[in-house]
């Protein structure tokens, strides 16, 4: 036997049947307790004491140890007082019902007393669990669910009430047998007899008919007699009921919280922790608290404040491009904005809609007209946009940067301040530097600074303060150097006549340049003078001291510094293949682009971050070595030697500035590493902080779309929506699935078509169900180029039907007219993954796949922010720059989610609809002040109040109508004006700027101008509101219809007023407020974008221009042979046409002597058409020989093109070597490609897609290459037999020494999807688990902390081993996780050398396998 399977034996465990464990759902591994009957019956024994001992030892021995009776009290002592407590407790209780029993005695009077009474005898040894029979079950309580059950979706199972003391101990060997019994069917005799077993098995009470009353068998009579006799303990009573209810008071006090029922890391997914709590009920901006929880304990403030402002506009001020004049007020305005961030709590979107005026700088000059004009205005203002939104974002995410790095400095600042008190240390650099220091580099150079030159002093205050910290091996570097400086080697080091600090100083030209003195002696002189016993000879004196001196200047912060500026401006990132990146990387490869790519400079790369990220990205796979160097090397070092040598010219001069080169090329060498290595991180976040930038504004200009609009409707009205798609089918010969979308996103109607462009009986069904549903628009999407022709179909029918739109007043007529109903095709990036996704499904249960991505496609017409909102984190799947998968995938989130908070905040929620709705409620996260927590608790406390907000104020509580506080004061005061009540003008308790984007704050301004536009004086205003409310002028405005009128308001004269007498900056608010009391919460997005030629063509075929473009070379297959042209189909998907003229340069051959349908050959495309899915090929020989070459920018300073002319040369030669050649078989599905190419073109294929391609081990194998699962990659080897000639197909194929085929179509239907269709088996089985081999551990570790009486079992994918699973099982909570193999091959899984069919008989198999191994190992035992 294995030693796995020894481990597994180790812990043995019991398995209760199901009816007595833990529920645990399958999916998530959370535990479902069920209720168990407290007060169970005892078996009645008078051994009772020794079972429970001999129950004790067996249990431990199952548990993999064995207990010494020695060891009990040993045991006993160690228990602390809560054990005790409870081992009392449970003593106490088991001797209360030992007490009601009859005991041995009194039974054998009984019987004296009663002959014809027997005393029953147990049937069952005391191992044996009894189990209730189906009678019993009408006795069973009702169950409420618990906290257990929180996330459950499954019901309630019924618990099983045992009226045993005992519990199960069966072996080990059982504990599949129940599993075993459910998968095999039985048959109706079997099922009976089984039956009648367990009614054998089950316990009756016996006795004398119709007089039972007890379980002893006592009639009434016999009953009084005894209780006459012994009593009936009623005597002792109350001390029973006072202990009762103190157990009882315990346990009320003990309250059941979540942590005490689920795993920590369930808690986190679903954002219940202690923490999650205490963010969702703490009054601070959700996103803030998040951001800022590892500085909470910071308070910046003052000067240090003061500091950041200047840090912050210092970093932004180069990019802003603003005239030099306008550097005070940004930096003032940066101020501004930090203030309401750090000290007010207000989230961007607030400051950005009403703290606009701080964000300007406003410039008031004469107007000259006026003297001419008087009516003309007396100043004209120029106002210059100084911070725009993404810059809010930009200073919010640079105060998180300071905090860091103020915490950084601090924590140096007390090391400096322990150093300057106990060590009376006195360093003037440390001070000056820390001062200077605006980056974490610079800070970390004074830190290693300060470690290395102070490395006894720190260790004797950390002895001082009591941290002992472990001791250093005596070879360590610092414990060397540390020898140094206390040997009179020192001596030497200062004797280079300069100090490193200093001469950092002079090379940064700070302050007056100091010359090095030369010391009187020759070095190797003064070395043999300061020899000791650590450092005996001259040579080592000499070593150490040159290592010691380049050490501290390399330590030196200044130096760094130095070092640091010369790389930045100077200095040139060259990549460098290496052999792997030689091998792998070809002209189709995507970092081709960077492999011979040299002599970058850094503003070169700022300009394309994509280029450096990609450079990164290939070290980090080993195919190229990026190196960053100096342009003036040669001049850098010779001018670092000017400072360090001295000016004099002697015989002893010449040999110390020798000395000192020798330790300035040490120094270089470590200096150009570390600064180098930092160089390269620094211009990687740099990179990074710019792709993620380009990725936020593409994805801000996918959601800056309104709502389609049809001709003559209102901008942000949502549409009727009727979308189609074909999926992946044809057409002409697949179902057309369709649903229609009403314009409240439900979905009314649902079906499908046939072929609507030839089947007039499915035309006139189209045209039956437009006119019946009438839609605004026909939304049309799928998965291939067919989908080109459904849309040109359908435009046919929309026009030989006449198929017309709603009515609209033509803008240049003025008359009413309708056009043709508008056919979009839709971007269905966000329906891809919504149509098979768990919210789909849990959406629309009983609908296909298909016509679920007709939804999804309708309500992206409608609403386009809200879908993208739904996907939640899944939006990080969503390409947004075909560089994006460079970038770190919490980042990238993050920035993603600026952009919807940005677009959520401009249009607004409709609280009470958010409330209702699930679709809509996925934005309330995004609103200012909240977040995931904050918004379901929001809900939450909402559907508390009554489920319906009726105003704004009613957020933050309304005692005097019963409403608690839905949030704090600071959330509110973030959420109000983004959160809007629709206005019922009926009602004169709604508040109509409760329907605006106006602040409540700025509410009385509201009013103020709608009584100025109505013309209404103090008295008419107090009275109207005295009647109807402070919202009455607001309303009265409204019902007169006469918004108009706020246009002819001076808000300037309302803004002088309000900055004169309250210090409020208000006039873009003021305009705000006149826009929204004309149009409220007015749609300020974009019209719906329609997708361009480009964009189409990319979604339908997913080539870009850089996969397919003119001049490429491109198999394709032909469809259609002419005389005088060719049809073919290119992979892709879309048609090519080839001119007979284009087939050979052979005039007088026909077409037809040349190719014929159904042969796959090479073409060379000569014309394009992306708009009609056309491509113009050629078949010349000619044409062939001339290879596609991709543009090359670059010039011979930029790209290495000796070495790749070399390389290439190099690659011929070894094919020459090798024999190999570029094989070309007339297959579709064959591709030229290797390894790297046929998983990376994979990579976006189906499950199951194929690649046959030629093979590394000549030209008499074929390599086939099949996707198993997203990132496992099948490569299989093909022998070919019975060849013709060297380059065709071999008649017989064969796989291994088991599989044969004719012909690679048989191949690949019968091996290859064959075992295909056996991987989605497996992967669709409800015993697998997706995910690595490392998460069903945890899944399974989970589950037997939850349920340790049990065993588990579960598949996942062998990401190592393509076509291989890994069968995890796990006997108990003790034992470890053992792991079987599982082989997929055509038509079954293969495990232990066993094939199976399915997987019904492969769970079985493993359960049959598992129990032999289990029988083997208790016969070896005994």
């Amino acid at each position: 036997m294995s030693n796995s399977m020894r481990d597994l034996i180790v812990g043995e465990a019991e398995l209760d049947d199901e009816e007595d464990d833990e529920s645990f759902d399958e999916e998530t591994g959370e535990t479902r307790e069920r209720s168990r009957k407290q007060n169970q019956e005892l078996d009645d024994s008078s051994e009772e004491e020794d079972d429970d001992d001999d129950e004790e030892e067996a249990r431990k021995i199952r548990e993999g140890f064995i207990v010494d009776e020695d060891e009990d009290e040993d045991e006993d002592l160690v228990e602390d007082e809560d054990e005790r407590r409870k081992r009392r407790k449970r003593k106490r209780r088991q001797e209360r019902d030992e007490e009601a029993q009859l005991d041995e005695e009194d039974l054998d009077l009984i019987g004296e007393s009663i002959p014809e009474w027997e005393r029953k005898q147990p049937s069952q040894g005391k191992f044996k669990r009894l189990k209730r029979g189906h009678r019993d079950d009408d006795v069973r309580g009702n169950k409420q669910r618990d906290l257990g059950d929180m996330f459950s979706d499954e019901d309630d199972e019924p618990a099983d009430e045992r009226h045993y003391a005992r519990t199960s101990h069966r072996a080990t060997a059982e504990e599949f047998d129940d599993f075993i019994e459910d998968d095999f069917p039985e048959d109706e005799d079997e099922r009976m007899r089984q039956m009648e077993d367990m009614e054998v098995a089950r316990p009756r009470d016996k006795g004398i008919a119709g007089r039972i009353v007890d379980r002893a068998g006592l009639d009434k009579d016999a009953l009084e007699d005894m209780e006459a006799i012994f009593g009936n303990g009623e005597d002792y009573q109350w001390a029973l009921d006072e202990e009762e209810e103190e157990e009882e008071r315990q346990r009320e006090e003990q309250t059941l919280e979540l942590k005490d029922v689920f795993e920590p890391s369930q808690l986190a997914e679903k954002l219940l922790t202690d923490e999650d709590n205490a963010i969702r009920f703490s009054d601070e901006p959700e996103r803030f608290q998040l951001d800022r929880k590892p500085f909470k304990h910071l308070n910046i403030q003052g000067e240090q404040f003061k500091d950041e402002i200047q840090w912050i506009a210092d970093l932004m001020w180069p990019k802003k491009q603003l005239s030099s004049d306008l550097h005070p007020p940004f930096q003032k305005a940066v101020g501004k904005v930090l203030e309401y961030f750090v000290l007010e709590d207000l989230e961007v979107p607030y400051v950005f809609q009403h703290r606009k005026d701080y964000l300007i700088h406003a410039r008031k000059t004469r107007n000259p007209e006026h003297r001419d004009d008087p009516e003309a205005p007396e100043y004209i203002v120029n106002a210059e946009k100084l911070l725009t939104q993404d810059d809010l974002w930009r200073i919010l995410e640079l105060d998180i940067k300071y905090r860091s790095l103020f915490e950084k400095r601090s924590a140096l600042e007390r090391t400096y301040d322990n150093l300057r008190q106990s060590a009376q240390v006195s360093d003037d650099m440390i001070p000056e530097m820390l001062g200077q220091a605006v980056t974490m580099e610079e800070l970390q150079d004074l830190q290693d600074h300060i470690n290395f030159q102070y490395t006894s002093q720190l260790k004797d205050i950390a002895t001082k303060n009591g941290v002992v910290k472990g001791k250093k091996r005596p070879g360590a570097k610092s414990s060397v150097f540390e020898r140094v400086r206390n040997s009179s080697v020192y001596r030497f080091v200062k004797a280079f006549g300069i100090s490193p600090d200093r001469l950092a100083q002079n090379a940064l030209r700070e302050g007056k340049k100091v010359i090095a003195d030369d010391e009187q002696s020759l070095p190797i002189d003064l070395a043999d003078s300061l020899t000791d016993s650590q450092f005996p000879t001259g040579d080592q004196v000499l070593y150490q001291a040159r290592h010691m001196y380049a050490e501290e200047l390399f330590m030196s912060p200044r130096m760094r510094k130095h070092f640091r500026q010369n790389f930045y401006m100077m200095g040139e990132i060259s990549c460098h293949r290496t052999d792997k990146g030689l091998r792998r990387i070809d002209d189709s490869h995507p970092y081709y682009e960077i492999k011979y790519l040299i002599n970058q400079t850094i503003p070169d790369l700022a300009r394309r971050p994509e280029l450096f990220l990609k450079m990164m990205k290939a070290e980090e796979e080993g195919f190229i070595e990026v190196k960053l160097r100096l342009q003036n090397e040669k001049e850098f070092r010779r001018q670092l030697q000017t400072e360090f040598a001295s000016d004099n010219y002697s015989e002893l001069a010449d040999a110390w500035n020798d000395e000192r080169q020798k330790v300035l090329d040490i120094a270089f060498a470590k200096l150009e590493k570390v600064i180098a290595k930092g160089v390269k991180d620094s211009l990687r976040t740099a990179c990074q902080e710019e792709l993620l930038k380009l990725c936020r504004e593409e994805y801000s200009k996918r959601l800056d779309q309104a709502p389609y609009k049809p001709k003559g409707m209102v901008l942000g009205t949502v549409p009727r929506v009727l979308a189609l798609s074909n999926g992946m089918g044809d057409p002409a010969r697949d179902p057309i699935f369709w649903a229609w979308v009403d314009e409240g996103g439900r979905v009314v109607e649902h079906g499908r078509f046939g072929n609507l462009a030839r089947d007039e009986s499915q035309r006139d069904a189209f045209v039956k169900l437009f006119e019946r549903r009438m839609p605004d628009v026909i939304s049309v999407s799928g998965f291939s180029t067919d989908t080109h022709r459904l849309v040109r179909d359908l435009e046919s029918l929309v026009n030989e039907k006449n198929l017309l739109g709603d009515e609209y007043d033509d803008p240049d007529t003025d008359e009413k007219r309708t056009d043709l109903l508008e056919i979009v095709v839709v971007n269905d990036e966000v329906a891809r993954l919504y149509k098979d996704s768990p919210r789909a499904q849990a959406d629309h249960p009983t609908l296909g796949s298909n016509t679920r991505y007709c939804i999804a496609l309708a309500r992206y017409l409608q609403n386009p922010m809200k879908e993208y909102a739904a996907l939640g984190k899944d939006v990080t799947s969503l390409l947004f720059n075909p560089c994006q998968h460079l970038l770190p995938q919490e980042k990238l989130l993050k920035h993603l989610e600026t952009s919807m908070v940005d677009m959520v905040n401009l249009c607004g929620v409709d609280i009470n609809e958010a409330v209702g709705d699930a679709y809509t409620s996925n934005l309330l996260p995004y609103v200012a002040g909240l977040g995931p927590r904050k918004a379901t608790s929001v809900i939450k406390a909402i559907n508390t109040n009554g489920g319906k907000v009726n105003s704004r104020d009613e957020l933050v509580g309304d005692p005097d109508n019963n409403k608690l506080p839905v949030v704090g004061p600071r959330v509110w005061n973030n959420c109000a004006s983004f959160l809007y009540i629709e206005y019922t003008s009926s009602n004169n308790d709604s508040e109509p700027l409760d329907n605006t984007r106006v602040h409540p704050e700025d509410y009385e301004l509201g009013r103020k101008m709608a009584a100025d536009a109505l013309e209404l004086d103090e008295e008419d205003v107090k009275a109207e509101t005295d009647e109807n409310g402070p919202g009455a002028i607001v309303r009265k405005l409204f019902r007169e219809g006469e918004q108009e009128k706020v246009n002819e308001l001076i808000l300037e004269e309302y803004a002088e007023q309000l900055e004169k007498n309250y210090n409020q900056r208000k006039r873009a608010t003021l305009e705000t407020i006149r826009a929204e009391l004309q149009a409220p919460y007015e749609e300020l997005r974009r019209n719906f974008n329609a997708l361009s030629a480009d964009q189409i063509f990319l979604m339908f075929t997913g080539e870009t221009k850089d996969s397919l473009a003119e001049g490429m070379i491109v198999s394709v297959n032909l469809r259609v042979v002419k005389d005088d042209f060719a049809i073919a189909k290119l992979d892709c998907g879309i048609e090519g046409r080839v001119e007979a003229h284009e087939v050979s340069h052979r005039g007088n051959m026909s077409i037809r002597d040349v190719i014929h349908v159904g042969q796959t050959v090479q073409s060379k495309i000569v014309d394009l058409n992306r708009k009609e899915f056309l491509a113009k090929l050629t078949l010349r020989e000619d044409a062939l020989r001339r290879p596609y070459k991709r543009h090359n920018d670059h010039d011979r300073g930029t790209w290495d093109f000796r070495l790749e002319d070399n390389d290439k040369d190099a690659l011929r030669e070894k094919d020459k070597v090798t024999g190999r050649t570029q094989r070309v078989i007339n297959h579709p599905l064959f591709k030229p490609f290797n390894s790297t190419q046929a998983e990376q073109f994979l990579g976006s294929q189906a499950q199951g897609d194929v690649v046959i391609r030629p093979s590394s081990k000549g030209n008499d194998h074929l390599t086939i290459t099949w996707k198993v699962a997203d990132g496992v990659y099948q490569h299989i080897d093909v022998l070919e037999l019975q060849k013709e000639t060297e380059f065709s197909v071999g008649k017989t194929l064969r796989i291994g020494s088991k599989y044969t085929y004719t012909d690679l179509d048989e191949l690949i239907v019968e091996h290859i999807k064959a075992m295909s269709k056996k991987v989605d088996e497996m992967m669709g089985h409800e015993k697998f688990k997706k995910g690595s081999v490392s998460d069903a551990e945890k899944w399974l570790t989970s589950y037997s902390d939850a349920n340790p009486n049990r065993s588990i079992y579960l598949f996942c994918i062998n990401p190592k081993r393509a076509g291989y699973f890994n069968l995890c099982f796990k006997a108990s909570k003790t034992s470890p996780i053992n792991m079987w193999e599982v082989k997929v091959v055509p038509n079954a899984f293969e495990m232990m050398k066993n094939q199976y069919p399915h997987m019904l008989a492969l769970c079985n198999g493993f359960k049959l396998r598992f129990n032999s191994e289990i029988s083997k190992l208790q016969q070896m035992r005994r």
